[in-house]
């Protein structure tokens, strides 16, 4: 399957959402974490939109495959600095929700373009 945009691909529009959501969700950090945690988050949720993107432009099913698991690595660590954002007391359960779900759908759509990109079996 062939997509001539990377725009095109679902998997990118939710991780775009994704990133706005926690560019809205850091705000609600404490100042002092402005250059700790929440610079890891956005950095995170930025990777997983850029390396779908980064990895389709290459137009090679092995590199987009990498780049896949690349974005799929970013998808686990900005979830991880959710709860932890949590756990520590800055975030509540109620701020993070919608951007998990969204990380869930993405981490669904990353796995059914990931097994795409394999060689057909014989």
């Amino acid at each position: 399957m062939a997509w001539k945009n990377y725009r095109e691909l679902i998997a990118w529009q939710k991780a775009m959402d994704a990133a706005e959501e926690v560019y809205k969700v850091v705000k609600k950090l404490p100042k002092e974490e402005l250059y700790a945690i929440s610079d890891q988050m956005r950095r995170a949720a930025v990777s997983i939109p850029s390396n779908i993107a980064e990895g389709q432009g290459r137009g090679s099913k092995k590199e987009f495959a990498w780049f896949l698991s690349v974005a799929q690595g970013s998808r686990a660590e900005l979830e991880t600095q959710l709860l932890l954002a949590v756990k520590v007391g800055y975030l509540s359960v109620t701020d993070i929700e919608k951007a998990l779900g969204l990380l869930e759908e993405i981490s669904k759509l990353l796995t059914v373009l990931m097994h795409s990109q394999r060689p057909a079996s014989r």
